[in-house]
Protein backbone atom coordinates (compact mmCIF):
# COMPACT_ATOMS: atom_id res chain seq x y z
CA UNK A 1 0.00 0.00 0.00
CA UNK A 2 3.00 2.22 0.89
CA UNK A 3 3.56 1.93 -3.07
CA UNK A 4 0.28 3.90 -4.06
CA UNK A 5 0.50 6.91 -1.67
CA UNK A 6 3.71 7.85 -2.99
CA UNK A 7 4.04 10.88 -4.85
CA UNK A 8 7.57 12.07 -4.98
CA UNK A 9 9.91 12.53 -7.75
CA UNK A 10 11.65 8.80 -9.59
CA UNK A 11 13.75 10.92 -11.02
CA UNK A 12 15.12 12.35 -8.31
CA UNK A 13 14.91 9.14 -6.00
CA UNK A 14 16.94 7.29 -8.66
CA UNK A 15 19.45 9.98 -9.26
CA UNK A 16 20.32 9.94 -5.33
CA UNK A 17 20.10 6.01 -4.87
CA UNK A 18 22.70 5.95 -7.96
CA UNK A 19 25.13 8.60 -6.43
CA UNK A 20 24.29 6.89 -2.65
CA UNK A 21 25.79 3.63 -4.32
CA UNK A 22 28.67 5.41 -6.07
CA UNK A 23 29.83 7.19 -2.89
CA UNK A 24 29.74 4.14 -0.84
CA UNK A 25 31.41 1.92 -3.64
CA UNK A 26 34.47 4.46 -3.61
CA UNK A 27 34.61 5.67 0.15
CA UNK A 28 38.40 6.12 0.65
CA UNK A 29 39.64 4.90 -2.37
CA UNK A 30 42.77 7.26 -3.82
CA UNK A 31 42.18 5.63 -7.31
CA UNK A 32 38.36 6.10 -7.43
CA UNK A 33 36.21 5.16 -11.13
CA UNK A 34 39.62 4.44 -12.15
CA UNK A 35 39.29 0.77 -10.82
CA UNK A 36 36.58 0.79 -13.93
CA UNK A 37 39.34 0.59 -16.38
CA UNK A 38 41.97 -1.02 -13.98
CA UNK A 39 40.35 -4.01 -13.47
CA UNK A 40 39.51 -4.79 -17.55
CA UNK A 41 42.39 -3.80 -18.54
CA UNK A 42 44.46 -6.22 -15.97
CA UNK A 43 42.29 -9.30 -16.86
CA UNK A 44 42.53 -8.74 -20.60
CA UNK A 45 46.30 -8.41 -20.57
CA UNK A 46 46.47 -11.34 -18.42
CA UNK A 47 44.45 -13.44 -20.36
CA UNK A 48 46.20 -12.26 -23.59
CA UNK A 49 49.34 -12.95 -22.29
CA UNK A 50 48.28 -16.47 -21.36
CA UNK A 51 46.48 -17.15 -24.56
CA UNK A 52 48.67 -15.37 -27.21
CA UNK A 53 52.30 -16.12 -25.49
CA UNK A 54 52.01 -18.98 -23.63
CA UNK A 55 49.25 -21.61 -25.50
CA UNK A 56 49.59 -19.37 -28.57
CA UNK A 57 45.51 -19.18 -29.53
CA UNK A 58 45.43 -19.53 -33.23
CA UNK A 59 42.30 -21.06 -33.64
CA UNK A 60 38.64 -20.34 -34.56
CA UNK A 61 36.70 -17.18 -34.25
CA UNK A 62 40.42 -15.80 -32.93
CA UNK A 63 42.28 -16.33 -35.60
CA UNK A 64 44.11 -13.16 -36.85
CA UNK A 65 41.77 -11.16 -34.66
CA UNK A 66 42.89 -8.85 -32.11
CA UNK A 67 43.33 -10.86 -28.32
CA UNK A 68 43.08 -7.80 -26.52
CA UNK A 69 39.31 -7.03 -28.36
CA UNK A 70 38.18 -10.37 -28.64
CA UNK A 71 38.53 -10.70 -24.76
CA UNK A 72 37.78 -7.87 -23.51
CA UNK A 73 34.07 -7.99 -25.73
CA UNK A 74 33.50 -11.22 -22.91
CA UNK A 75 35.18 -9.28 -19.83
CA UNK A 76 32.97 -6.01 -20.32
CA UNK A 77 29.67 -7.94 -20.24
CA UNK A 78 30.37 -10.18 -17.73
CA UNK A 79 31.90 -7.85 -15.45
CA UNK A 80 29.02 -5.58 -15.99
CA UNK A 81 26.80 -9.20 -15.15
CA UNK A 82 28.43 -9.79 -12.07
CA UNK A 83 28.86 -6.61 -10.35
CA UNK A 84 25.36 -5.53 -11.34
CA UNK A 85 23.69 -8.46 -10.21
CA UNK A 86 25.53 -8.89 -7.18
CA UNK A 87 24.52 -5.24 -5.70
CA UNK A 88 21.08 -5.38 -6.80
CA UNK A 89 21.22 -8.84 -5.05
CA UNK A 90 21.45 -7.05 -1.87
CA UNK A 91 20.05 -3.56 -2.43
CA UNK A 92 16.76 -4.27 -0.29
CA UNK A 93 18.75 -5.08 2.65
CA UNK A 94 21.39 -2.77 2.35
CA UNK A 95 18.66 -0.06 2.22
CA UNK A 96 16.81 -1.16 4.85
CA UNK A 97 16.77 2.38 6.70
CA UNK A 98 15.29 3.91 3.46
CA UNK A 99 12.69 1.40 2.87
CA UNK A 100 11.40 1.94 6.74
CA UNK A 101 11.34 5.15 6.99
CA UNK A 102 10.36 6.50 3.39
CA UNK A 103 7.34 4.92 1.17
CA UNK A 104 9.14 4.54 -1.94
CA UNK A 105 8.45 1.86 -4.37
CA UNK A 106 10.46 -0.81 -3.41
CA UNK A 107 11.11 -2.22 -7.09
CA UNK A 108 12.75 1.13 -7.45
CA UNK A 109 15.88 0.02 -5.09
CA UNK A 110 17.25 -2.76 -6.99
CA UNK A 111 16.95 -1.21 -10.39
CA UNK A 112 18.72 1.68 -9.14
CA UNK A 113 21.61 -0.42 -7.97
CA UNK A 114 21.85 -1.90 -11.71
CA UNK A 115 21.87 1.05 -12.90
CA UNK A 116 24.48 2.57 -11.16
CA UNK A 117 26.84 -0.23 -12.29
CA UNK A 118 25.95 1.49 -15.75
CA UNK A 119 28.64 4.35 -14.99
CA UNK A 120 31.02 1.57 -15.01
CA UNK A 121 29.48 0.18 -17.67
CA UNK A 122 29.96 3.32 -19.68
CA UNK A 123 33.51 3.81 -19.39
CA UNK A 124 34.25 0.10 -19.86
CA UNK A 125 32.41 0.26 -23.17
CA UNK A 126 34.08 3.24 -24.34
CA UNK A 127 38.00 1.61 -23.47
CA UNK A 128 36.47 -1.03 -26.05
CA UNK A 129 35.54 0.72 -28.01
CA UNK A 130 39.08 2.49 -28.43
CA UNK A 131 41.26 -0.30 -28.22
CA UNK A 132 38.68 -1.42 -31.42
CA UNK A 133 39.86 1.42 -33.76
CA UNK A 134 43.05 0.90 -32.18
CA UNK A 135 43.11 -2.32 -33.54
CA UNK A 136 41.34 -0.96 -36.98
CA UNK A 137 37.99 -1.99 -36.95
CA UNK A 138 36.62 1.22 -37.69
CA UNK A 139 32.92 2.57 -36.66
CA UNK A 140 30.49 1.35 -39.36
CA UNK A 141 26.71 0.90 -40.04
CA UNK A 142 26.72 -2.06 -37.97
CA UNK A 143 27.87 -0.04 -34.34
CA UNK A 144 24.18 1.06 -34.00
CA UNK A 145 22.68 -2.68 -32.80
CA UNK A 146 24.94 -1.86 -29.64
CA UNK A 147 22.54 0.23 -28.07
CA UNK A 148 19.61 -2.09 -28.58
CA UNK A 149 22.10 -5.14 -27.51
CA UNK A 150 22.94 -3.39 -24.60
CA UNK A 151 19.59 -2.21 -23.24
CA UNK A 152 18.14 -5.32 -23.85
CA UNK A 153 20.93 -6.66 -21.72
CA UNK A 154 20.19 -4.19 -18.82
CA UNK A 155 16.53 -5.32 -18.52
CA UNK A 156 17.65 -8.79 -18.38
CA UNK A 157 19.72 -7.58 -15.49
CA UNK A 158 17.14 -5.94 -14.24
CA UNK A 159 14.60 -8.58 -13.71
CA UNK A 160 17.43 -10.94 -12.05
CA UNK A 161 17.90 -8.33 -9.50
CA UNK A 162 14.60 -7.79 -8.64
CA UNK A 163 13.42 -11.61 -7.90
CA UNK A 164 16.90 -11.86 -6.35
CA UNK A 165 16.58 -9.17 -4.00
CA UNK A 166 13.51 -10.01 -2.89
CA UNK A 167 14.45 -13.53 -2.15
CA UNK A 168 17.66 -12.49 -0.67
CA UNK A 169 15.25 -10.57 2.10
CA UNK A 170 14.20 -13.79 3.36
CA UNK A 171 16.76 -16.33 2.83
CA UNK A 172 20.70 -14.07 3.21
CA UNK A 173 22.15 -17.23 1.52
CA UNK A 174 21.19 -16.06 -1.25
CA UNK A 175 24.44 -13.74 -2.45
CA UNK A 176 26.54 -16.89 -2.04
CA UNK A 177 24.45 -18.74 -4.19
CA UNK A 178 24.84 -15.91 -6.94
CA UNK A 179 28.60 -15.41 -6.02
CA UNK A 180 29.11 -19.64 -6.68
CA UNK A 181 26.84 -19.21 -9.88
CA UNK A 182 29.11 -16.16 -11.14
CA UNK A 183 32.21 -17.95 -11.13
CA UNK A 184 31.17 -21.08 -12.96
CA UNK A 185 29.18 -18.78 -15.48
CA UNK A 186 33.14 -17.03 -16.21
CA UNK A 187 33.40 -20.37 -17.77
CA UNK A 188 29.96 -21.51 -19.52
CA UNK A 189 30.62 -17.76 -21.19
CA UNK A 190 33.15 -17.77 -24.40
CA UNK A 191 35.42 -14.96 -22.53
CA UNK A 192 38.58 -16.37 -23.79
CA UNK A 193 37.88 -19.23 -25.70
CA UNK A 194 35.97 -19.10 -29.53
CA UNK A 195 32.75 -19.79 -30.36
CA UNK A 196 33.90 -22.39 -32.93
CA UNK A 197 35.43 -24.48 -30.72
CA UNK A 198 32.18 -25.41 -28.89
CA UNK A 199 30.34 -28.96 -29.56
CA UNK A 200 27.38 -28.43 -31.93
CA UNK A 201 25.20 -29.84 -29.81
CA UNK A 202 25.70 -27.43 -27.08
CA UNK A 203 25.99 -24.06 -29.47
CA UNK A 204 22.11 -23.36 -28.82
CA UNK A 205 22.89 -23.48 -24.84
CA UNK A 206 25.51 -20.56 -25.10
CA UNK A 207 22.99 -18.84 -27.75
CA UNK A 208 20.40 -18.92 -25.30
CA UNK A 209 22.68 -18.07 -22.40
CA UNK A 210 21.88 -13.63 -22.77
CA UNK A 211 25.81 -13.30 -21.40
CA UNK A 212 26.89 -15.52 -23.90
CA UNK A 213 24.81 -14.24 -26.61
CA UNK A 214 26.18 -10.67 -26.04
CA UNK A 215 29.36 -11.46 -26.08
CA UNK A 216 29.17 -13.03 -29.15
CA UNK A 217 26.73 -10.49 -30.43
CA UNK A 218 28.92 -7.82 -29.61
CA UNK A 219 32.31 -10.06 -31.32
CA UNK A 220 29.94 -9.99 -34.68
CA UNK A 221 29.29 -6.24 -34.64
CA UNK A 222 32.97 -4.50 -33.34
CA UNK A 223 35.60 -7.58 -34.89
CA UNK A 224 33.73 -8.98 -37.78
CA UNK A 225 31.78 -6.08 -39.10
CA UNK A 226 28.89 -7.68 -39.42
CA UNK A 227 25.21 -7.41 -37.60
CA UNK A 228 24.81 -10.60 -35.05
CA UNK A 229 22.45 -13.23 -35.73
CA UNK A 230 18.79 -12.57 -35.66
CA UNK A 231 18.22 -15.29 -33.44
CA UNK A 232 20.64 -13.60 -30.76
CA UNK A 233 18.62 -10.78 -30.78
CA UNK A 234 15.63 -12.81 -30.62
CA UNK A 235 17.15 -15.07 -27.79
CA UNK A 236 18.51 -11.52 -25.66
CA UNK A 237 14.31 -10.17 -26.15
CA UNK A 238 13.30 -13.26 -25.19
CA UNK A 239 15.52 -13.57 -22.04
CA UNK A 240 14.63 -9.90 -21.10
CA UNK A 241 11.17 -10.38 -21.22
CA UNK A 242 10.92 -13.15 -19.34
CA UNK A 243 13.64 -12.21 -16.64
CA UNK A 244 11.31 -8.98 -16.01
CA UNK A 245 8.25 -10.29 -15.90
CA UNK A 246 9.44 -13.18 -13.61
CA UNK A 247 11.56 -10.96 -11.26
CA UNK A 248 8.65 -8.60 -11.03
CA UNK A 249 6.14 -11.26 -10.13
CA UNK A 250 8.35 -12.93 -7.46
CA UNK A 251 9.35 -9.23 -6.40
CA UNK A 252 5.24 -8.17 -5.97
CA UNK A 253 4.41 -11.61 -4.49
CA UNK A 254 7.25 -10.91 -1.44
CA UNK A 255 7.50 -7.59 -0.96
CA UNK A 256 4.56 -7.28 1.27
CA UNK A 257 6.34 -9.20 4.54
CA UNK A 258 9.82 -7.07 3.63
CA UNK A 259 8.98 -5.26 6.63
CA UNK A 260 9.31 -7.90 9.16
CA UNK A 261 12.48 -9.61 7.92
CA UNK A 262 14.72 -6.11 7.33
Amino acid sequence: MTERRWRGDYVFLFENLILKDFKIRYRNMSLGILWSLINPLVMMTVLSFIFVRVFATRDGDAHNQPFPVFVLCGIVPFNFFVGALMSGATSIVDNAGLIKRVPVPREVVPIAAVLSNCVHLLIQIALLLLLTVAFGRHPNRYWLWLPPIWALYIAFVCGLALGSSAINVYIRDTRYVLESFTTVLFWLVPIFYPFSIIPLKYKDIYQFNPVAALVLALRNILMDGTAPPISLILNLTIAASFALGLGFLIFRRLKLRFYEHI
